[in-house]
């Protein structure tokens, strides 16, 4: 078994937070985009963008510090499953009305 400060908790760590990081780089790209139509209803997709990079982030702080505790615990299946939907919703949104 690894120490609770060992090198699985920083990758994991690490990949929540590149995920939130290329996350907020489509929020950015679409905020742009969306600023050159204008802002109208392509604005809802931006919104909808910038709400699941903070959720990325928070999941992937809230999963790193647990696997740094003294006994670490598998995450709630609740955590991912509420990230994964929020990707999916901006997305369609992107497609729908971007």
């Amino acid at each position: 078994m690894t120490t609770p400060d060992g090198a699985q908790a920083e990758r994991t760590g690490l990949a929540w937070r590149r995920t939130a990081l290329a996350s907020a780089a489509c929020t950015v790209l679409l905020l742009h985009s969306a600023a050159q139509r204008h802002w109208g209803v392509s604005l809802v997709p931006v919104l909808l963008a910038a709400v699941t990079s903070a959720l990325l982030a928070a999941v992937g702080v809230r999963r790193e510090r647990a696997l740094r505790s003294a006994s670490p615990v598998a995450m709630s299946p609740l955590l991912p499953a509420v990230a994964s939907l929020a990707v999916t919703v901006t997305a369609t949104s992107v497609a729908v009305l971007h």
